[in-house]
């Protein structure tokens, strides 16, 4: 065990601001792990927290929700096949197993979701405690691309309500960190990939995973009842304008997935009849349900060079650094070491 004490941690003191605070060492209960935090990324989501567009986030919680780090220690009262020393994935949805979403295996729309580093605690710090159930065990990969498991779990999700199948004519609007993980998991599963991107070193890092073609103007080139289109696009951005404009990229028949994340007080014209004459399946993505295990397993394989989405690094003592990195959007991913 570390010694009781004190520790610090990127913290949501106050609207519009990320501050690094001091918070006690966590203690364990029962059913708890320590983890020593190896790394941590930083996502929209912590700026949509730090501005107040995230409802069921908690003031002066630690932000940190993609992360991975070392087993330090077990509460005795726990029961797990991890060890100590494993290095380890985070899940940070803690569902509350009662309700009639999660007995329905739909455990993310809990209406008691719990988010480790959004409503409770999470992994921009040192030390943090974590159910033992929300740990997956990583093999052969590194801590920065262990702490991509949480973002690629929702990839894996988004992918699957595209209901992709081989050969299939797909768009990915955008190609921040997800754009590239959904652009990654539909060309190695068949599907002839174009990506929708403005920033040219993003749409070179399309092309490396896996774009067959990178625009900044999407022309589908005729009437999607006609069989223009495409069959499933992916709208990663999470702006009013691109989630309308991705309904008129499909094709007839097709499927439009809203990945991206908006704030809560924007809303979309939507026109019912062209969503009826094309007959479009609109569907959208939250969290992760049951994608941490495929995750790691795709990550450990390393069919894609994930690393290359991590393009800054930084310690806990330079957060301000990278929080202005973050912010500026002159990289992918930007990732947080908190116990380097």
């Amino acid at each position: 065990m570390p010694p009781p004490g004190q520790m610090d941690v990127a913290s949501w003191e106050k609207l519009g601001s990320i501050d690094i605070v001091q918070k006690d060492v966590p203690a364990l209960s029962a059913g708890d792990v320590l983890i020593r935090v190896a790394a941590s990324g930083i996502c929209g989501t912590d700026l949509h927290i730090c501005n107040g567009e995230t409802p069921h986030a908690a003031r002066k919680v630690t932000i940190g929700h993609e992360f991975s780090g070392y087993i330090e220690a077990i509460h005795p009262g726990t029961k797990t096949l991890a060890a100590v020393g494993d290095l380890v994935a985070v899940d940070p949805n803690i569902p509350c197993h009662q309700c009639g979403f999660c007995r329905s295996k739909k455990y993310h729309l809990c209406p008691d979701l719990r988010c480790t580093g959004v409503s409770v605690d999470g992994g921009m710090a040192r030390y943090v405690a974590v159910p033992a159930t929300a740990v997956h065990v990583t093999r052969g990969i590194s801590p920065e691309v262990a702490s991509l498991a949480e973002p690629l779990s929702c990839a894996v999700h988004a992918v699957d309500m595209g209901a992709l199948k081989t050969g299939d004519r797909v768009l990915v609007i955008g190609a921040g960190p997800i754009g590239l993980m959904v652009t990654a998991l539909c060309s190695t599963g068949g599907a002839n990939v174009t990506v929708a991107e403005l920033n040219d070193m993003r749409r070179e890092r399309a092309l490396e995973f896996g774009a067959s073609a990178i625009t900044t103007n999407v022309d589908i080139g005729g009437d999607p009842t006609k069989g223009f289109g495409f069959d499933v696009v992916f709208e990663c951005v999470g702006r009013p304008e691109t989630m309308q404009a991705a309904l008129g990229y499909a094709k007839a028949g097709g499927t439009v997935v809203w990945v991206g994340v908006a704030k809560p007080d924007v809303t979309v014209p939507v026109s019912p009849f062209m969503v009826y004459r094309h007959e479009l399946t609109i569907k959208s993505t939250y969290t992760n349900p049951y994608g941490m295990e495929r995750a790691v397993k795709i990550l450990a394989d390393k069919k894609v060079a994930w690393d290359r989405l991590i393009t800054h690094t930084f310690g806990l003592d330079q957060f301000g650094d990278a929080w202005a990195t973050f912010k500026s959007g002159a990289g992918i991913k930007v990732c947080v070491r908190p116990s380097a």
